[in-house]
């Protein structure tokens, strides 16, 4: 049976590995996800965020999908260490109470920014943070009618270090402003598009 997975792990179709076109069919599968929620007018849970973890890393890491991590992990290249798993729980109860706190009266550009950014700090799960972050900040985005936003692959650097430097210093400023010239750069890509 082994032989068979590392078979099937490598398996590649037009250059792409079997894990990338699962996190790819993934990413549709939770985008459809996002959509639903936006549409039943969901308020946003932990069980929501557990929910699209899943769907993240559904059939690539199946016993990690949905639920929190229970060591410590780091990030390479990153000033900040992820809090210690026993925190974790705590942390994101704090950051859906500020959510549906402070988090209301915040533009939804900011506000999805900020969620992002506390999630990333967070990094609840082993594995698929970053996607499930930018999901939660694309879910945002598009329960106030904006479409969503994709941070191009140029602006990756720049987002890592905004990222790194909201978690270790709490100033979410830089991250904020890259996040507002992201959407209005989808905001011109969908406009020109409808034209």
């Amino acid at each position: 049976m082994n032989g068979t997975k590392v078979v099937l792990e490598g398996i590649t179709f037009g250059g792409k590995t079997l894990r990338e076109h699962l996190e790819v069919i993934n990413h549709r599968d939770a985008i459809s996800y996002v959509e639903e929620i936006v549409q039943k007018k969901e308020s946003l849970s932990e069980w929501n965020i557990k929910n699209l973890h899943r769907l993240v890393l559904k059939g690539i890491a199946d016993e990690y999908a949905g639920v929190y991590r229970k060591e410590q992990v780091f990030i390479s290249g990153a000033k900040h260490r992820p809090l210690a798993h026993y925190l974790i729980q705590e942390k994101m109860e704090q950051m859906m109470n500020w959510y549906h706190t402070e988090g209301v009266d915040f533009h939804p550009v900011e506000r999805g920014a900020m969620l992002h950014a506390i999630f990333v700090g967070i990094h609840p799960f082993i594995d698929g943070n970053g996607r499930t972050s930018r999901l939660l900040l694309n879910l945002e985005m598009m329960k106030d009618g904006f479409p969503p936003v994709i941070i191009k692959v140029e602006n990756r650097l720049a987002y890592y270090e905004a990222l790194d430097k909201a978690h270790t210093t709490e100033d979410y400023r830089d991250f904020i402003a890259l996040v507002e010239r992201e959407v209005e750069d989808s905001l011109d890509l969908y406009l020109s598009a409808i034209n």
